[in-house]
């Protein structure tokens, strides 16, 4: 069984868009008819997230560790108590392709890592988005890592750890922590799942953050962006 968590604070406009995605790639013909199973883990939601996903069909976890990192260790605890061998993640301002976990599964690796692209840039000025574009160049073998595009097997995972109970870059403590446990990582260009570049963050010094720290940088320094520029200085998970 393959287990899909998404972490959710406060995401009723968005939960089911999500869960409609990763339900359209759980039928994927590449799965010969594998077991998905979603588990929403929700954090001091104040909206309707919880209940938007349990009608949908997700399996709703209530997490209350006020930070990301909980919350997406709180899913995954979840998905592997439920018998799932593969630990599949995304984000609630997400939608995946039909193909993202048949790719996952058939990487070869221990460990998965996948690109996102932007599905709505919003008001974010052109040299925001070249910019971005230019340091996240989709390409095999690539660096980034991104919570909304990332699998682990069971085993794996277990091994280093999990998630760490952490606020921000628990994506990248986990792929740190792969590493230093000999995990084999697959770093791929595609599929990519596509999110949103909306400025208000559910996480603090997550994706939506990186963006607007990436638009304050350039905005300060009255730059032209050039090939492969990044925002100096800015640690992100991207």
């Amino acid at each position: 069984m393959i287990g899909v968590v998404v972490p959710a604070h406060d995401e009723a406009a968005t939960i089911a868009y999500c869960i409609a995605s990763v339900q359209n790639a759980a039928t994927c013909v590449a799965l010969h008819g594998e077991t998905v199973r979603l588990f929403v883990a929700v954090d001091r939601c104040s909206d309707r997230t919880a209940e938007i996903a349990s009608a949908a069909g997700a399996t709703v976890i209530v997490a209350d560790g006020g930070n990301v990192g909980a919350t997406r260790a709180a899913g995954m605890r979840a998905a592997i108590d439920a018998g799932a061998h593969w630990l599949a993640s995304t984000d609630a301002d997400s939608t995946v392709p039909a193909d993202w976990l048949s790719a996952q599964r058939a990487c070869g690796g221990d460990a998965f890592c996948g690109m996102v692209s932007v599905v709505d840039w919003l008001d974010y000025p052109r040299d925001v988005q070249h910019v971005y574009a230019q340091a996240h160049a989709h390409l095999d073998g690539h660096l980034h890592v991104h919570g909304a595009n990332l699998g682990v097997s069971v085993p794996a995972y277990l091994a280093c750890g999990g998630f760490p109970p952490i606020a921000a870059h628990e994506d990248v403590a986990l792929v740190q922590a792969l590493a230093a446990s000999g995990a084999r990582i697959v770093r791929r260009a595609a599929p990519v799942v596509l999110t949103s570049a909306r400025r208000t963050a559910r996480a603090q010094g997550g994706f939506a953050d990186y963006l607007l720290a990436l638009e304050a940088h350039l905005r300060a320094a009255a730059i032209r962006p050039v090939a492969g520029m990044d925002a100096s200085g800015i640690v992100h998970g991207a």
